[in-house]
């Protein structure tokens, strides 16, 4: 059985990359709102909700196209865990983004991360942890780290 690592880092972006973070997670956040707001409240089927509404905002929003898809599963999967508690779904705030392997890329030979943003590609150092440090420093050949 293969063992999966998973390894808490911490982002150290310049202030320059944490407006353009901010930017990209306001633009996530009021994507995942429009989607809320304009798709009937009882569809929780991600498809069908990327089919309504991903041209408009991806182009209103300008959202990558993996950011306008990663939006509408947000708002499926906040609607299903609504249904099951019976309760709507409010909104949503500019505090996280989901990503992908496309959108969040760990660069291990330099410790940094590639993030897409909605103004393109940023590279932001990475903070190892002394448990992460020890690791890497072995140079286990079945380490794998997952950010």
């Amino acid at each position: 059985m293969k063992q999966v690592l998973t390894i808490v880092v911490k982002l150290q972006p310049t202030p320059e990359q944490v407006a353009f973070l901010e930017v990209t997670l306001q633009a996530f956040a009021d994507a995942c709102n429009y989607v809320n707001e304009h798709t009937d409240p009882k569809l929780t089927n991600k498809i069908a909700i990327v089919s309504l509404t991903y041209r408009t905002i991806k182009n209103e929003f300008n959202l990558v196209a993996n950011m306008a898809v990663r939006a509408c599963a947000r708002v499926s999967a906040n609607r299903k865990v609504a249904k099951l508690k019976g309760k709507p779904v409010k909104s949503f705030a500019p505090t996280s983004m989901d990503c992908d392997k496309d959108l969040f890329r760990l660069r291990e030979h330099d410790w940094t991360v590639s993030l897409a943003t909605i103004r393109g590609r940023e590279r932001v150092e990475l903070t190892l942890g002394n448990y992460l440090q020890r690791k890497t420093q072995r140079e286990e050949p079945n380490f794998r780290s997952i950010v």
